[in-house]
């Protein structure tokens, strides 16, 4: 199934972070344009982004971490991650995960 996934975990926690809000914006005419926003479920993931026309283009998913580290009185460093990429294949699925912890992150394309 083409389209983008994501999956964030607590690398400090071991856990899952659930009720991150996730915003996916597409490269438009230069300029990002939000395509979606969802809340991960409690296993930490988001499967599949409303998009309403998956085309080959730059995508930017901004995943709102400062809130979710608030919410567990955990103070924290970044209060939004930023991950840019491009789609070359649209008949390809791009799993974005990311791995977090109060003072870093981390990331790579899944599968």
């Amino acid at each position: 199934m083409a389209g983008i996934s994501t999956h964030i975990l607590n690398a400090a926690l071991g856990q899952p972070a659930p009720q991150v809000l996730v915003k996916l914006y597409q490269e438009i005419n230069q300029q990002y344009v939000l395509q979606d926003e969802q809340l991960t479920d409690a296993d930490g993931r988001i499967p599949a982004f409303r998009i309403e026309a998956f085309i080959q283009a730059n995508y930017q998913l901004i995943f709102e971490v400062g809130d979710y580290f608030q919410t567990l009185n955990t103070a924290s460093f970044y209060p939004s991650v930023y991950i840019g990429f491009k789609v070359t294949d649209t008949q390809q699925h791009y799993h974005v995960p990311l791995l977090i912890s109060p003072f870093s992150y981390s990331t790579y394309r899944g599968s």
